[in-house]
């Protein structure tokens, strides 16, 4: 008999280690986020080659002692150089520099019709965030969120069709309809979380699939500042992406399923861990089950939500208006912008990753509660952020200053994958994907205004003096909504879930010790 338990448990260590269904299903949720920020992103840069460049605000045009030095000192190695050149070109036989033409952008749009083109894409997407978190409670996320983000894949094909028939009109409904594709990604992925993740491994997993955030911004700047040089030109970013968007929702929707009930590949081993931390997670899909008005009057929701939308407006701002700064200001050609863009999204990978396994580890030990780890690694993502940017906001007219601060800052963000982006799951992991799709709504809603507030401020005075002041904004921003967070958030699951009760105390922070949960060591 002796000999039979040792077998028996050798086999289950055996399982602990082996990557299993709920790791393939991360996995594949992990590209699918990455595939979205693709989608959303590679405008940025796109529109940087799209744009004429005379139509940018010319400096020649701003009023008196409105030139900044950077611009000074940029117009003064610029004449150095066409001087230098005109005496090479009149002294010796050497050849004409190389014309792009691909490269000369044929659309007249200044920073405020740019600023709409780069927003549109986020007032679809906050449209579709509380209908598709609602209706995949009812009827599972992953068709949603399947079908979603082809719309976007396939509709993203056309940008480049839109944009040349129909000008920025176009443009603008395309950029609304993608929106609306992805609108399920992020509530949808939060369910599917839920259903398959045991709490124990939440930090981790949570950080892993957002990281496709990152992964993405990563991917997308820097190849589409190559694409736009390339003899392609910027349509080809559309083409690319498009195409690989497509080919991952075929996958997704072929090879991925709704929950672990659904899923004959686990093994014993990973479905009664699934069943035992998490219970029958196939049950309970009835909207009208939601207790709307506790949740509207939870203060640790209310914490989440200040500080979701406090996250996507600095977030946005940067996403969306980076390469924009790095032109404007740092005058730093489209090829090393695209790189030089995704340094800061680079870090916050890295550290979100190295983060999350750090919090698992706090709590798992004992060596801090739930509520505690949530509130420290949010502190270190929103306030972080606020450091950088106020220290960016004065670092002169070194492009290699300002992109140091700015990759710090923005990797320092990437606490809050360990903060209040997977605290939905502490507060009731039946409604985790309700409560994102209500404050991924409301963040994005902070977001979208992020393009908008920019080009405002830079209009036809695209200075450095100009670009503080939306560094200041976005500052003061960061501070306000993760102070209310260290207030008054919370990481214990709250009376108003409705899930059973898998031994947990509501009220009380969730025990994810692994005599508790059994959760397997991390991978």
């Amino acid at each position: 008999m002796d000999k039979t338990l040792a077998v028996e448990q050798n086999k289950e260590t055996e399982e602990r280690s082996r990557l299993g269904c709920r790791h393939f299903v991360v996995l594949m949720l992990f590209l699918g986020m990455a595939n979205a920020y693709v989608m959303r992103t590679n405008m940025s840069v796109a529109i940087v080659a799209m744009v004429e460049h005379p139509k940018l605000p010319s400096h020649g045009d701003l009023p008196a002692g409105e030139l900044s030095e950077c611009e000074q000192i940029w117009h003064a190695n610029n004449s150095a150089r066409k001087s230098l050149i005109a005496a090479v070109t009149e002294d010796s036989s050497s050849p004409a520099p190389l014309q792009t033409p691909h490269l000369e952008g044929r659309f007249p749009w200044d920073s405020k019709e740019q600023g709409f083109v780069l927003s549109a894409f986020f007032y679809g997407y906050v449209l579709t965030q509380i209908p598709f978190g609602l209706m995949a409670k009812r009827w599972g996320s992953l068709r949603f969120l399947g079908y979603g983000m082809l719309l976007n894949s396939v509709v993203g094909l056309l940008v480049p069709l839109a944009a040349k028939l129909g000008g920025r009109n176009w443009l603008i409904i395309a950029r609304f309809v993608q929106g609306l594709g992805e609108g399920p990604i992020v509530p949808c992925t939060h369910a599917l979380l839920a259903k398959w993740i045991p709490p124990g491994e939440r930090s981790r997993m949570g950080a892993a699939v957002y990281a496709g955030a990152q992964f993405g911004t990563v991917i997308s700047l820097p190849l589409s500042g190559i694409l736009c040089a390339s003899q392609f030109g910027w349509p080809s970013v559309f083409y690319v992406f498009g195409a690989v968007s497509t080919v991952w929702c075929l996958f997704f929707l072929w090879f991925v399923r709704e929950d672990p009930e659904h899923d004959d590949r686990l093994s014993t081993y990973e479905r009664n861990l699934i069943k035992r931390t998490l219970g029958d997670v196939s049950k309970e899909k009835d909207p009208s089950l939601i207790p709307w008005k506790s949740i509207a009057t939870s203060l640790p929701f209310w914490a989440i939500l200040l500080a979701h939308m406090g996250h996507n407006y600095g977030y946005e701002m940067l996403m969306t208006e980076l390469p924009s700064f790095m032109r404007q200001v740092l005058h730093v050609d489209i090829t090393q912008n695209g790189i030089l863009s995704s340094l800061p999204y680079v870090a916050m990978w890295i550290f979100s990753i190295v983060a999350s396994c750090v919090a698992d580890w706090l709590i798992i030990s004992g060596r801090l509660t739930l509520t505690s780890t949530r509130k420290v690694f949010n502190c270190i993502g929103q306030f972080g952020p606020a450091v950088a940017m106020l220290g960016a906001a004065y670092a002169g007219c070194n492009p290699a200053v300002t992109v140091a601060l700015l990759t710090l800052g923005v990797g320092l963000n990437g606490g809050i994958y360990s903060g209040f982006k997977v605290n939905h799951l502490d507060l009731s992991p039946s409604l985790a994907g309700v409560l994102m799709s209500i404050t991924n709504c409301s963040a994005n809603m902070a977001g979208l205004l992020a393009p908008l507030v920019a080009g405002y401020v830079t209009h036809n005075r695209p200075t450095q003096a100009a670009w503080r002041t939306v560094f200041f904004t976005t500052c003061s921003v960061y501070l306000v909504c993760g102070l209310f967070y260290v207030l008054t958030s919370s990481g214990k699951r709250q009376k108003w879930d409705t899930s059973e009760d898998k031994g947990e105390d509501k009220d009380q922070d969730v025990d994810a010790s692994p005599n508790k949960t059994d959760a397997p060591a991390a991978v």
